[in-house]
């Protein structure tokens, strides 16, 4: 990467945690019209809350198995399990979001009294998790790709990077919570 994308990892993370952020808030505030996608048929749509959930899953997994490699100082299969793990945030993002913008929101099929002291908060915290994380996502996956490994000891890679995973497993975990309660406990 550039020199320049080098000394301004914390500006390019605020403008790509903006821009992503701005996505996702524009297709749940319905600012995203679903007339300029083109629409799947209704099996691909119904199936997408499934795919999401396996790609949730699998998600979590290459999170522990990256975070496990770099403890053992495999720093090859640490970046190629983070960017996979990345890829999966990318696909699942992509896919969440084309379905609420053709679908719209999943009612929820419980009891009322599970609806507002179980899952709405529940859901609170998944999608406070979920924005948080963003940018610790961003600025560690920028500092890696903007430097050499050896500098990486010199940053705060480790750091943030601890704090993304957590992040990033938490709330992997409880949207994997939330579509269990969704499609599958109800």
């Amino acid at each position: 990467m550039s020199e320049w994308a080098r000394e301004n990892v914390p500006l390019l993370t605020a403008l790509l945690s903006a821009v992503a952020l701005a996505l996702v808030f524009g297709a749940v505030g319905g600012a995203i019209p679903s007339g300029v996608l083109p629409r799947a048929s209704d099996a691909v749509l119904n199936a997408l809350p499934h795919l999401n959930a396996a790609i949730s899953a699998t998600a979590i997994a290459t999170i522990i198995l990256g975070w496990r490699a770099i403890s053992r100082g495999n720093v090859g299969r640490h970046k190629a399990l983070m960017l996979s793990s990345f890829g999966l945030f990318a696909a699942f993002l992509a896919s969440y979001l084309y379905r609420l913008i053709l679908v719209g929101t999943v009612e929820f099929p419980g009891p009322e009294t599970v609806y507002t002291y179980v899952y709405l908060p529940f859901l609170a915290i998944h999608i406070l998790l979920a924005i948080v994380c963003v940018p610790f996502v961003f600025y560690a996956l920028l500092l890696a790709a903007t430097r050499p490994y050896e500098d990486l000891y010199h940053t705060r890679h480790a750091q943030v990077g601890s704090v993304a995973a957590v992040l990033w497993l938490i709330s992997f975990t409880m949207g994997i919570g939330v579509y269990l309660m969704l499609y599958h406990v109800f």
